[in-house]
């Protein structure tokens, strides 16, 4: 898909989509439940539906209607064998599921694609073989085959929360108790505590023993629910970048409690308005991506803990400073840094490439709404937010897509 942009402001209301972060936490939860559960304000994202299918496979039962998954789980002990998990292009979808699949001791593949499957998962490679347990990825899909065990984990707390998360949704079903210990510096805790919360509502107890000790409890099993996903302050930070930009955007449908940790987003954009900041994203690597445009559209800025950008849906560290570059912005990319020079932007002369990557291509969104441009790879947006230009169109921007 191809997406012109014409030079426009933003002006209106406009509600936040869902956030993916919990609606993957809430469905995994209700699928490993043999009560019915009800989940509102689930949006149909690639992402999203990779989750569905993998619960899917695995023998849950599920009806989408009105934006609304009504869903029905079963133990794992009664899971589909032998089953492949089909997990799309996502990244949390294959991390959850892995020590899923390890419960039942029987072998289960999950694929993806091709840079799915290089994405690091050492994590989990290193933990099957020091426990007896079989891991195997030939590039085309990861095989692995259990049983996991009850007991004490230790993990480095700079690896992705993915991992930690997943063994968190695995370890309460075991038939004895388990901890899971951090070492090193913690980063992404948020999303850790999100899945935590997710746990707690569907009836599952975790709980922090100090600051680098999960509790988890054996015996436990998952409950229904009746419940609502929360406004996504990762997207939303795209639409709200737009104020920055001579927009008025009120973007409504975010909890003021959440336990996000893109809802720093706030705070990262007053500091780009007001002068030209050091920004840390270590528990906020998603933001990377619209607080790099922002930087070169305005007084330029400093971002350090980059380096987890370089193993997302594609190395953003590299293609923002390639798009950056055609917009006339000076990008200067360390191991673990990012400068970015601020100043006026230039009408992109060449197409901008999204790099399949929906975080790229909606914030070339966000510049090409002052300089006008043209960005292939757009549908890389149905990732994570399928509307995202039909939203941007109800707020003033002029964009036009079409199918290559």
């Amino acid at each position: 898909m191809r997406a012109v942009i014409k030079p426009s402001k933003a002006k209106g209301i406009i509600t936040a989509p869902p956030s993916k972060s919990m609606a993957h936490r809430m469905l995994i939860c209700a699928g490993l439940s043999e009560k019915e559960s009800v989940i509102e304000n689930i949006e149909e994202s690639q992402d999203i539906l990779a989750t569905l299918d993998c619960l899917e496979v695995l023998g849950a039962e599920y009806k989408y209607e009105n934006n609304t998954v009504t869903i029905k789980g079963l133990p794992y002990d009664r899971f589909n064998h032998y089953a492949i998990l089909p997990c799309r292009e996502c990244g949390s979808t294959l991390r959850f599921f892995i020590p899923i699949c390890l419960l039942k001791g029987k072998a289960f593949s999950l694929n993806g694609s091709e840079r799915l499957l290089k994405r690091p998962l050492d994590v989990y490679e290193k933990l099957c073989d020091e426990r007896g347990m079989i891991f195997s990825n030939n590039g085309v899909c990861i095989t692995v085959k259990g049983p996991l065990e009850p007991g004490d984990y230790t993990l480095d707390g700079g690896v992705s929360s993915q991992f930690i998360s997943g063994l968190l949704f695995a370890l309460p079903l075991l038939n004895g108790d388990s901890r899971i210990r951090l070492t090193g510096r913690i980063e992404s805790r948020s999303y850790i505590d999100l899945t935590v919360s997710a746990l707690k509502q569907f009836g599952v107890i975790v709980s922090w023993e100090d600051d680098r000790t999960l509790y988890i409890k054996g015996d436990q099993k998952y409950g229904g629910m009746n419940t609502r996903v929360e406004g996504d302050y990762s997207n939303a930070a795209f639409l709200d970048a737009f104020n920055l930009l001579e927009g008025e955007v009120d973007v409504t449908g975010l909890s003021d409690d959440s336990l996000q940790g893109d809802r720093v987003y706030k705070e990262h954009l007053e500091a780009l308005k007001k002068g030209t900041p050091t920004i840390s994203l270590a528990d906020c690597p998603d933001l990377g991506p619209v607080l790099f445009a922002l930087a070169a559209a305005l007084n330029g800025a400093t971002f350090t803990d980059t380096e987890r950008l370089k193993i997302k849906e594609s190395d953003r560290v590299a293609a923002m400073a390639q798009e950056l570059a055609k917009f006339g912005a000076e990008v200067v990319a360390d191991e673990n840094k990012v400068t970015i020079k601020g100043g006026r932007l230039k009408t992109p002369k060449e197409t901008l490439n999204g790099h399949n990557d929906h975080r790229i291509v909606m914030a070339m969104a966000v510049l090409a709404s002052v300089t006008g441009g043209e960005i292939t790879e757009a549908e890389a947006v149905r990732k994570s937010f399928p509307d995202f230009f039909e939203r941007l169109r109800d707020i003033g921007i002029n964009a036009v897509t079409t199918e290559e």
